[in-house]
């Protein structure tokens, strides 16, 4: 007995001591590198193909990459990804020819959105959305946007910090998230016609699964219906205050999921960013009212359609300083704080410049209520008939504070 276990002691030790020989591999050769296809594609830039890809890049890439100060897709830092893969900083996306886009080329566009693989063979980790799935005419409508004159991707000379990905990050781009294959066959997207067909699509290409299965390191981006808790919510995301914030279930359950909503409650969420019950969706979710009345009905004839998952999600809203003014009081109760942090430098929008903004509070309170119809393409939601008429007064004034406090 006593030389069984010496062997298998030693065998332990062996086995501990490979282990910790790869990971300090891993450690130190950093994430992998990639022989690069060279794609030969020319995207002709039409004026509806360069509107379909704003839409598609105001959805996928603006979260990620719009700097606050500037307004364009010169990128930041991710406060929003989970510390456990890192800090990281998105890219600048813009046509600057030194530090951003602006001297790439259709093809290598397309194969990093494709593979996750930049033209100098740099594999880019799970933290940018991969495209294996969208359609070729969805794809090259967002390349023709990234080379348009729109002031989004203006050339902005900012180059990020670097991301320092962790050794969980650098071991999962060696196991779970190589390179994807670049596809050998035009890609077509299923007619709009089809709901059930065209929902699943959507969810696919808007990467919904990515943040709305159980977890990053179990998603499967080539097979996404693969994804442990495919929908089911519960991923562990963060927000502004570095607090965990977890996706809602997408499924179909009646007690945890979306069961008892209609397709105008998945609308109101989906587009205006409320739930059912009036309570505001948080960052880093942001509505979406690009999508249209068709692409929200695919969504919901999909999604009704997906095997249910009992998961009750946590919700919880941050919790106000003892200390708080009205103001700031309100800045909790209606989660801006969830989207522009506690001193209003977060998100898209940095609040602490609003007095430059707005000439007067009256003007800033017009914008709380229905900012979309001030700029239709805001991700700011409408308040009005959330917010009540006697809370505009002291939420606009802490927010004009927030710029005095810099």
């Amino acid at each position: 007995m006593r030389r069984i276990l010496k062997v298998g002691a030693v065998v332990l030790a062996v086995v501990l001591a490979l282990a910790g020989a790869a990971l300090l591999f891993i450690q130190l050769s950093g994430i992998p590198r990639y022989a690069v296809q060279l794609i030969d594609l020319r995207v002709e830039a039409t004026p509806e193909r360069v509107l379909r890809g704003k839409k598609l890049v105001t959805i996928l890439c603006v979260g990620c990459h719009m700097d606050p100060n500037t307004g364009r897709l010169a990128g930041h830092h991710m406060a929003d990804v989970p510390a456990k893969f890192g800090v990281v900083y998105s890219s600048n996306i813009t046509r600057d020819r030194e530090h951003g886009i602006g001297s790439w080329t259709d093809g290598e566009l397309a194969y990093l959105l494709r593979t996750g693989v930049a033209r100098d063979g740099r594999y880019v980790p799970p933290w940018m959305i991969k495209l294996p799935h969208m359609a070729d005419d969805d794809l090259q409508a967002i390349i023709a946007f990234l080379h348009s004159d729109d002031p989004l991707v203006a050339a902005a000379a900012f180059d990020a910090p670097k991301s320092q990905p962790s050794l969980l990050t650098k071991v999962l781009c060696r196991v779970a998230f190589a390179k994807i294959p670049y596809p050998e066959h035009r890609i077509e997207a299923p007619s709009p016609s089809d709901k059930v067909a065209y929902g699943r699509y959507l969810v696919s290409a808007l990467d919904c699964y990515g943040c709305h299965s159980a977890n990053w390191e179990s998603m499967n981006i080539e097979q996404p219906e693969r994804s442990v808790g495919y929908l089911g919510g519960g991923n562990a995301l963060t927000d502004p205050l570095g607090k965990p914030i977890y996706s809602a279930n997408l499924t179909f359950d009646e007690q945890t999921g979306l069961g008892t909503w209609s397709e105008a409650d998945l609308s109101r969420a989906v587009r205006d960013g409320f739930r059912p019950d009036g309570k505001p969706i948080r960052a880093p979710m942001a509505p979406m009212p690009q999508l249209s009345d068709d692409e929200v009905g695919a969504l919901y004839a999909y999604l009704r359609t997906v095997p249910k998952i009992k998961n009750p999600v946590p919700r919880k809203l941050a919790d106000v300083p003892a200390s708080a003014t009205l103001g700031k009081r309100l800045y909790y109760k209606y989660a801006c704080v969830s989207c522009h942090g506690e001193t209003g430098s977060d998100g898209q929008a940095d609040l602490r410049q609003a007095a430059s903004h707005f000439r007067t509070r009256a003007e800033l309170e017009a914008w709380i209520r229905d900012a979309p119809s001030i700029k239709p393409d805001t991700r700011m939601p409408a308040w009005k008939g959330i917010i009540a008429d006697t809370e505009y007064g002291p939420l606009s004034q802490y927010v004009l504070e927030l710029g005095k406090a810099r």
